[in-house]
This record gives C-alpha cells, structure tokens and sequence, in this order.
C-alpha cells in the first residue's frame, strides 16, 4: 500500500501571446495562431473539443469586392494541430441570411444542409454544427472551450447564481440546449442585449467569450478561466469525492493488476471489432477511485457532451478491495459486471430512442474504474483509448469542483441520448474511412532494431496495427522508434529493451505490450544472430550463443505470447523469421543452420497446439537480406565471404546471381510475407512456410 493520494498540483494558465510575432500575420494566421496557443493547454480545452472564429474582411473572388467572412474550426479538427486548412470559410451576409430559413426548433438539424452554400472561396472543409454558435454572437472574434473549472461551475446546482456571483456581471449565462441554429440564435440576442458581457457560460457545457482583436479575446478566455479557478480553489470547502475510502496500491502493483487485466478484458470486449487499451493512474484518477463518493459520482454521469460522446455517459467501476486486493476474486465477478452494464445501456437506448434513432452500437464500457489500481479505457484505437482517458479526466475534475462548492449534476438521460445518437453525430460516423487491416491489432516484434524488424514493424503500422519492438541493443531500439515515428503516430510505437533468452525479461515484454496496448495478437519473432565457422572451429560458445539466442529466446517469446494470446480468447497469429539455412544445410555455419532447423519446427509445435485456441503460426525463410541488415554489417559478412571465395564489397551480386530470379532481396520484401501471412489474408493458413530467397531450388519445401 501506499499513502492517500492528494488533489493534483495546479500551475496557473498564464499568456502566451508573443506581441512581436503577433506582428507579421494577418487575420487568418492570427485566429490560427490563437488556436493553437489554446489548443496546447488541456486545462483550456480537450483534445477535438473546442471552436474558434473571426470575422475577417476579405476580397470576393467574384466580384472583387470586400465581403465579411466567418473563418471557423472545420468539423473534426483539434486546436492544439490545426493549421489554415483546418477552418471553414463562409460568406456572412449568406450565414445571416439563412435566418429566413429558420423553422424551429424541431426542424433545426435540417440547417446544416444549407450550411456549404454559404462557402466562400470554394473551401473543401465542412463547416460544424456549432458554426451557427459563432456566426451571429455579434463580435468579431469568438471562442468556446471546455475548461474544467468553467464546466464545474457550469454543472453545479446553481450554476446560474454562481455565475453572476463569480463573475461580477462579465459572464451571461444560459440554460442546457444542444448546440444548434437554435442556441446560435440565443447566443446572439444575449450578446446585443447585454453588450458589455465578456462571454457566457452554457449550463453544463462550456464558455464562450468574445474580443474585438485576437489577442484580446485570447486573453479574454484565460482570464475567465482563471477567475474560476481561484474562485474553486478559495470556496472549497468539501473533502474532494467525499473523502478517501482506501489508500492505493504501489505503483508496481498497481501496473501489475492492470497489465493481468487488461488482456483478459480486452478479450471479453473484442468479440465483434479489436479494441486496444490504455492505463492511467495519475493522481487524480486515484484519488478519486479511492474515494468515499466513487459509486455515486460516477453512476451520476457526465455533463460536458464532449466528455460522453468520448466515455460514454457513465464508467463501470470494477469490485476490487484495495486493502486486500484479491486478482481472482476480482476476475470471478468480470462477467456478471459486464453483463449488467451491457442490459443497463440497452435499456437507456430503449427508454430513450425515437423512431428516427440509429440502432444501439456497442454495449460495452469504455472507462473502468478500479479502486486502488487507476482507470483503463478501450476504444477501437490506441489514440482513441487514450483520448478517452483524458476526458475522463476531465470528467473527474469537474465533478471534484462542482461538489466542493456546491452539488455536481450530470446531464439528463435523455440529453445525454438525444446528443449520442444525433443524427448529425451518426452521420459523421457513418463517414468515417473504412478501418485498415490490422486495426485494433497488436503487434510485438523482438529485434526490432534491425532492418528486417523495421520494415516488418513500419509495414503492420501502414496497415493500422499498433507495434511494441523489442531488442537487446538499447541505442539502436531508441534509433528505431525515432525512424518509425518520422510515418506514424507515437500512440501506436512503444518500444521494450529486453533480451529474449531471460525469461524474467521476457515476461516483462508481455506486461509492459499489455499495459501499453491491452494484449498481443500478433508475434513476429525476428531476433537473430549469425555466426560461421568450421565445425572443428566451432566452439561450445558459438553453439550455445545460437541456441540460446533462436531457439531458447523464440521458444520464451512464444511461450509468453501464447499464454497472453489464450486468456484474450480471440486467437491471433505468429509468424517466425527464420532462413533458408533451416531447410539447406550450409557448409561452415553448422551452429546457424541448426539453431534456425530447430526454429522451424518449433513453430510447427507451436502451430499444433495453437489451432484449437485459433493461434496460427506460419515461418518466413529470408536468405540473403544485405541491405539494412544488422547481421551482415558484422563478421558474417566477411565469414561468408570468405567461405565463398569472394571479396566483401561483392557479396550484395553474388547472392543476386545465385538465385534463380536474379533479385536481391530486402527487408521490405521479408515485411509483405510477414504481413500477409499475420493477417486475415491468410487466416487459413498453418504451419506453412514462405520462403523470400529469390529463388533457390533447394530450399523448395516438400
């Protein structure tokens, strides 16, 4: 056990704003760069959540006459990373317009159709739903976040009186409405009644305020978020989440539990798409999984939309004893838990939906609360997994806020509902891209820091797999992932230093891919070594180094990947690199052609036992791959050199004249056999071999 964790430290949200860079933009770039300033700071706004706009004079490309345009955040994008690109352009006197159009609230959703005739400059990126909210709030300059200390006054009882005590008559305040024409319409008639008003907070929701310049509705936002924040901090007078209810495990611990669980779960959850997995146990999710008020906050909800449209509207707190935290007992329970919140989000769809309502989607939480332990989140991405953590975590904070000065209110049922299954959000989601191949899977590859564990590596990421690689050589694994990351997301590249012939070590790389992804469903065992000698100079050393190295370390991966790969209960695939030299026999490397002999038919061991659980396990024989290669860069080079009779610098031709197809061979070559064969694509394949050799007669399998 460890001691009760405290609230988390706050730094206070200073400026940013650079005077003199400010300088040399226009409009345009500073609304972008007003943006991004806001977008870094999570305490500001979430990851995707948020809006800004300006309205900017600017030449029509028609008429060549100055026009009002509305530059706005595009739908889908995230402040923090947009750039130009990211924003909708729309004519103004085309926006107010539309007024005309207006049929009520009942048919509001049908005024997002006419939303891209307003477009100006033929502008490709779709305008949001919440474009109505900025267009006709009668200042040039306008911003909506969702920080945590303006949401937890915004969800409190009496967020209406809170608001004019707080903030002296700067803020206006609006009852809970879902964004639409409609609150844009409300949003304007406040702002032109009550013209010296700063922004408005919307009950339950967020912040708006608004700047004559970018600069001044910059700092504009902060300030209001600082006022709540010292406001929260000054007037608390309640013990956060009720007090503590338990101390937390050790930070050991705590990974431990999470990484045994999260395969198991993860299984349970991916019967019908893969979900991919993320851990937290910051001080702030501990301190509120391990306190008094856990089940009823959390049973209560959220409020912000943006938190539920990412977590769900509630979390499932799992039943574990921190003062005797009991594994299996917690396991024994798992079933029945996610059962009853299945059934409970069936019935919330039930109660809730209307005729024109999109069919239920996935029952499934999304957080799991654990006490002691911290949160884990799944979602059908790593990015999304993650993302949804941080929600939640804003979710947390707000309610610590709200109730340390008042009573903390989720949002109604069936606001919840009607804004989960909008028929604008399912729109969105239906045009979603088709998901790659491997999403949702989990790839571990050990030595991962050569060229044949990079191009298998960078190839499972193209096809949308997350990738954990794994090497003795800590420089070069470090190297790797810089490389991997220059074409993916670090969400999806995790690296483990670790040598594959201790078990100890081993084991560790199955935690830490659990811990950091959820589980494993696909193993590329590539470590390699390679070693030439005589047999009579071929000493116990070199024998042992290659045994120990593939075929013990080949037999502990797969070993540990199996038993990760049999508690998830969704089969998975293994795919040995191997070598020609496994079925050739080659003079003067008698310790290399056996140890990769031996490797094979590991893998059809493995294969026979695998089948019943849905594990296949398949073989690539490279032969030959110079370029790129770790292996050839040493001693082999020269041994086999040597051993045929040839200088160095020639090796590269010599093998290309050797095959039968005249080609060299490359890691990426090795990649698309490796791909193919742990995939779906060949998801009847078993105990096969692929050989990538550019042709050589002898290593034909019989």
């Amino acid at each position: 056990m460890t001691a009760l964790v405290q609230a988390p430290t706050r730094e206070p949200i200073n400026s940013l704003w650079d005077d003199a860079r400010a300088a040399t933009m226009g409009e345009p770039e500073l609304l972008l760069y007003r943006s991004n300033l806001l977008g870094s700071d999570l305490r500001v706004t979430n990851f995707g959540g948020g809006n800004t706009s300006a309205k900017v004079m600017m030449k029509d490309h028609l008429t060549g006459e100055q026009v009002e345009v509305l530059w706005v955040k595009g739908s889908g994008g995230d402040l923090g990373s947009i750039k130009l690109d990211g924003f909708s352009t729309l004519y103004m006197d085309k926006l107010r317009a539309l007024k005309g159009r207006y049929r009520g609230l009942e048919l509001e959703d049908e005024m997002v159709d006419y939303l891209p005739h307003c477009t100006f400059n033929l502008n490709p990126r779709a305008a949001s739903i919440d474009t109505p909210l900025h267009a006709y709030i009668n200042r040039a300059h306008v911003d909506h976040m969702h920080p945590d200390a303006i949401i937890a006054i915004a969800a409190c009882a009496n967020s209406k009186t809170l608001t004019q005590s707080i903030f002296g008559g700067a803020l206006g305040w609006l009852p809970w409405q879902r964004p639409g024409y409609d609150l844009g319409l409300k949003l304007e008639a406040v702002s032109k009644e009550q013209p010296d008003l700063k922004g408005i907070i919307l009950e339950g929701h967020g912040l708006f305020t608004w700047g004559d310049t970018a600069k001044s509705c910059y700092e504009n936002t902060l300030a209001m978020i600082r006022t709540a924040e010292d406001w929260l901090q000054e007037n608390s007078k309640q013990p956060a989440f009720g007090g503590a209810k338990s101390n937390v495990l050790a930070p050991e611990a705590r990974a431990d539990m999470a990484a045994r669980l999260m395969p198991i779960l993860r299984g349970k959850i991916s019967k019908d798409e893969y979900k991919l997995g993320h851990f937290d146990d910051s001080d702030a999710v501990l301190q509120f999984v391990c306190s008094n008020d856990l089940q009823a906050l959390a049973a209560l909800g959220t409020s912000c939309p943006d938190h539920f449209l990412r977590t769900k509207i509630r979390p499932l707190v799992l039943d574990l004893n921190p003062a005797a935290p009991d594994f299996d007992a917690l396991l024994a329970g798992l079933d029945t838990a996610l059962e009853a919140y299945r059934a409970d989000y069936r019935a919330y769809h039930e109660r809730c939906k209307n005729p024109s309502s999109p069919a239920v989607r996935d029952a499934n939480p999304i957080i799991y609360l654990i006490p002691g332990v911290g949160m884990l989140s799944f979602a059908k991405d790593k990015a999304t997994a993650r993302i949804a953590a941080e929600f939640y975590i804003n979710a947390i904070n707000v309610m610590r806020g709200a109730n340390g000065v008042d009573t903390y209110v989720g949002l109604a049922e069936q606001e919840a509902f009607n804004i989960e299954y909008w028929l604008l959000e399912e729109a969105k989601l239906q045009r979603m891209p088709k998901p790659k191949s491997l999403a949702g899977r989990v790839a571990l590859v050990t030595g991962g820091a050569g060229g044949i564990g990079q191009a298998v590596a960078r190839q499972l990421l193209n096809e949308g797999a997350c990738v954990m690689l794994t090497d003795i050589d800590a420089d070069a694994l470090e190297a790797a992932q810089g490389n991997l990351l220059k074409s993916s997301s670090r969400d999806n590249v995790a690296i483990c230093r670790a040598d594959i012939t201790s078990e100890a070590d081993v084991d560790g790389i199955l935690s830490a891919t659990a811990l950091r992804f959820g589980g494993v469903d696909i193993l590329v065992s590539n470590a390699g070594i390679a070693s030439a000698a005589p047999l009579e100079d071929t000493s116990l050393d070199i024998w042992n180094r290659n045994q120990n190295i593939l075929v013990t370390g080949y037999f502990l991966v797969s070993r540990a990947a199996f038993r990760t790969m049999k508690l998830q209960k969704t089969g998975g695939s293994m795919v040995f690199v191997a070598s020609k030299n496994g079925l050739v026999a080659s003079a003067g490397a008698s310790a290399y052609c056996t140890a990769k002999a031996a490797e094979i038919h590991l893998a059809r061991c493995v294969a026979l036992e695998g089948a019943a659980h849905g594990i296949r396990v398949n073989v690539v024989n490279p032969d030959a791959v110079i370029r790129g290669s770790r292996i050839w860069d040493g001693k082999w080079k020269e041994e086999r050199a040597a051993s045929n009779k040839i200088e160095s610098d020639d090796i590269e031709d010599f093998y290309r004249q050797r095959s039968m197809l005249k080609l060299s061979v490359l890691p990426e070559d090795i990649a698309e056999a490796v791909y193919f064969l742990a995939s779906d694509k060949a998801g009847k394949s078993t105990g096969n071999i692929i050989n990538v050799d550019a042709g050589n007669a002898a290593a034909f399998t019989r």
